[in-house]
């Protein structure tokens, strides 16, 4: 495969990839315009791109809308942006992303990102958060963490990760990135998905939604009726018409939600 490689973004000394910051610069200007081109961005749009690193997609993107706020952590990196682009076109916010307020943005938010390997879990959750802010949601993911993501049920990626972020988003896995399209390449494949909020999001409580499947998954090779004896009472599996000698990989998102609700509507004395 031929690599299209972007020149290196201007710095005081040579950026070498940190590590502790998970970096793994986007070098291939296909896979850029081709991530560029599912995004479609509009000149008037608030879009926040989680990790630019050294532009690859910030370049193209700032020729598409007026404006483009930044989240990077490294300090070097984010000098290097604020000389390259000017205040009026780019503002840069220097910090953690799993730290960042998305609200601060405003409302229809379109989050961009090559997310960092080792955050990438905690920042999809992150992105629960701010779903009643966000209209879209772009990411680069580790090939193995996209099809978590986006798995069916009863297949061996579906996982906690796939209920709790497929009851607050639709998800599409777009396409596959090879490692050579990055600097340092990385060991495994990459894969870009695209994830948008429910429209109506299931009235449910979350925290409580999260228990059960938290629970469910961490003994997943036993059966409903022993990987959740603590949470569920035997009686409430044919009031929620799920059966108890099912895993929890078993389960649809709604079956999940299903549990959540009738715990919920539980009265006090029935906890007991």
């Amino acid at each position: 495969m031929t690599i299209e490689v972007f020149s290196q973004l201007p710095l005081s000394s040579p950026h070498r990839p940190r590590k502790r910051f998970g970096q793994h610069f986007l070098i291939d200007r296909r896979v850029a315009a081709r991530i560029i081109a599912v995004i479609a961005p509009r000149e008037q749009e608030s879009i926040v791109e989680i990790g630019p690193g050294k532009g690859a997609l910030t370049t193209p993107l700032l020729e598409r809308t007026h404006h483009l706020h930044v989240i990077e952590i490294d300090r070097d990196l984010a000098h290097a942006l604020t000389q390259r682009f000017s205040n009026e076109a780019l503002t840069v916010h220097v910090g953690d992303a799993l730290n960042f307020d998305f609200s601060r943005l405003g409302q229809d938010l379109r989050v961009v990102g090559n997310l960092p390997y080792n955050i990438s879990t905690p920042l999809l959750f992150r992105f629960t958060d701010y779903a009643n802010v966000i209209r879209d949601a772009h990411v680069m993911l580790q090939k193995e963490v996209a099809e978590r993501l986006a798995a069916r049920p009863s297949s061996k990626a579906y996982g906690r990760l796939s209920v709790m972020l497929q009851s607050r988003f639709t998800i599409e896995k777009l396409f596959d990135v090879p490692p050579q399209a990055f600097h340092p390449a990385p060991q495994v494949e990459s894969s870009v998905v695209r994830m948008a909020p429910l429209t109506l999001p299931p009235a449910v409580d979350y925290g409580l939604l999260g228990k059960i499947v938290t629970a469910a998954f961490s003994k997943r090779r036993k059966v409903l009726k022993n990987a959740l004896a603590d949470l569920v009472p035997s009686e409430a599996w044919r009031t929620v018409e799920i059966n108890p000698e099912l895993r929890p990989e078993n389960l649809s998102v709604e079956d999940y939600l299903g549990i959540a609700r009738y715990l919920s509507d539980r009265s006090p004395d029935e906890t007991k």
